[in-house]
């Protein structure tokens, strides 16, 4: 067995987000899978997971999997709450939406989601 060094782990992330991109989502879920092996308690991972679900247009399984697995890991992260608010908006549930993005958006520690809350809550279907 072997171990993944930060800087790789941080290159594969990439390249699986790359591929999210690109509409590769097997490769990136492959990638994401296997990162997830080696670096369990890696915060980013959970977020691009999310990307990877949302990108799919499988808005219901970023919820399941945000609420099931994510945010129990990674309580009031708020790039998780972010993307599950988003999730949730695009499944046209407006009224569900708002208490993950009031709390990514009115916290300081994270503001590109706390940004990314605020503009989503300006967001009309």
């Amino acid at each position: 067995m072997f171990d993944l060094a930060p800087e790789e782990a941080r290159l594969l992330l990439n390249v699986a987000l790359l591929a999210t991109g690109r509409n590769r989502f097997q490769s990136a879920a492959k990638i994401l899978a296997a990162l997830e092996r080696f670096r369990p308690g890696e915060p980013s991972l959970p977020a691009a997971t999310a990307i990877l679900f949302i990108s799919m247009r499988d808005f219901q399984g970023a919820v399941d999997y945000l609420d099931g697995d994510a945010l129990p890991r990674f309580p009031g992260a708020p790039m998780l709450l972010a993307f599950k608010g988003m999730a949730l908006l695009r499944m046209g549930l407006v009224s569900d939406a708002q208490a993950p993005l009031l709390a990514a958006a009115n916290q300081t520690a994270d503001t590109a989601a706390a940004n990314l809350a605020k503009d989503l809550l300006t967001w009309k279907p």
